[in-house]
């Protein structure tokens, strides 16, 4: 598959570690200046800081397992364990309890003289209830950027279930019989697709999520020509359900013809609409924002599928060229060139790989002989590979 590298730049990439490594960096400055300050102080000072940051999640998941258990505990976690299920879900998982008895443990072997003093305790208690109160209030609750990196970690947009139903619902279902629709298409048309044009299924991605029903609506210089022969599944209860591939002309500046089988993805039409719904609570930036992880995802399950491999190209369509009438025909036509190059480098490598091989032997010997491995046996007695030592006055 093909990808401009302006898209690229627009695609998101996975969010990495760089928060981790700052964060890291900053404990490291911290505890580097208590140790030059205070070096006697160091372990208890980690000790008691660590015990009052593990004191405030552990009383939040106390106060979420409240309402878990009292209102939840039947509809949410039918036929799953306590322990196992209830308690992590709440936060009160084993990294969150043991972290908070090593620091615990650690600051009791110091014999730290805080133990002793009862404004430490008072302080360790207010801390921790503070916190639980202003992340029940969403006051400390995550940010969209964590908020954003969790469900894309965990695969909990709304995009990844559309490109997982595009590609399962429709694309691993039709891709495969592809090339059959297009031979049984070149039978009856003159074979005019493999001519001049793709034998791929263009699958148009607008970020705008503007979809038209009819492509020559929104270009004049594209134009329905025919349709595929239908491909008939049985589907879902539905016997004989029809799938079927729009084919267009494409009309370049010059006035040549490309044909090729073009189609929006149509699950940008339910992220469109769902932005057109005010209980949804999807605007437009997080409508784009999802239309660009519908493609990353969709390219990334496309990728891995062998049944689908060679058969498709996504165009990923800007919005920043709206003015231009012709801008999609000429879009689909860059696709189309590209992927000519493309073939036409693979078609020739082997022949070129050929050509020189063949021109190595007859440089080599004039009379070309045959490919095939021969045993050759020799009648001569085997010599030493040392030259001979050759007799001197000095023997």
């Amino acid at each position: 598959m093909y990808c401009l590298r302006d898209e690229d730049a627009l695609i998101p990439r996975p969010r990495g570690s760089l928060p981790k490594m700052c964060a890291a960096l900053l404990a490291t400055i911290a505890v580097g200046g208590i140790l030059l300050m205070s070096p006697g102080r160091l372990i208890n000072l980690v000790a008691l800081a660590a015990l009052i940051v593990t004191l405030g999640p552990l009383l939040h998941g106390l106060c979420l397992l409240a309402e878990e258990v009292l209102h939840h505990s039947n509809t949410r976690y039918q036929g799953r364990s306590f322990l196992g299920h209830i308690l992590p879900a709440c936060g009160l998982g084993g990294k969150t309890l043991l972290a908070a008895a090593m620091a615990g443990l650690l600051l009791y072997m110091t014999r730290h003289s805080l133990l002793h003093n009862g404004q430490s305790w008072e302080l360790i208690v207010l801390v921790s209830v503070l916190y639980t109160l202003f992340k029940s209030l969403g006051v400390l609750g995550p940010s969209e950027v964590e908020v954003s990196d969790i469900c894309e970690e965990r695969k909990m947009n709304v995009a990844h279930g559309l490109a997982w139903s595009f590609y399962l619902g429709y694309l691993q279902l039709v891709l495969p019989c592809l090339e059959k629709s297009f031979d049984t298409f070149h039978a009856s048309h003159h074979d005019s697709l493999r001519v001049r044009g793709s034998q791929k299924l263009f699958i148009l991605i607008p970020l705008n999520t503007n979809i038209s029903h009819r492509l020559e609506e929104e270009d004049n210089y594209i134009k329905f020509y025919d349709s595929l022969p239908n491909s008939e599944l049985d589907r879902a209860g539905v016997r004989g359900r029809v799938y079927k591939h729009s084919v267009y002309r494409v009309q370049d500046e010059r006035g040549k013809a490309h044909d090729c089988a073009v189609e929006y993805a149509t699950p940008l039409l339910t992220l469109y609409r769902m932005s057109q719904e005010r209980s949804a609570g999807f605007g437009q930036r997080e409508r784009r924002q999802q239309v660009l992880l519908f493609y990353r995802t969709l390219q990334g399950i496309l990728e891995q599928s062998l049944e689908c491999r060679n058969r498709y190209t996504l165009i990923l369509l800007k919005d920043e060229h709206e003015d231009d009438p012709h801008f999609l025909s000429k879009t689909i036509l860059k696709h189309l060139e590209q992927q000519n190059k493309e073939e036409f480098c693979l078609n020739s490598a082997p022949q070129l790989e050929t050509k020189n091989a063949v021109g190595i032997e007859d440089w080599q010997n004039p009379n070309p002989m045959s490919r095939d491995p021969t045993l050759m046996i020799s009648l001569e007695k085997p010599q030493s590979l040392r030259c001979p030592v050759e007799d001197t006055d000095y023997n």
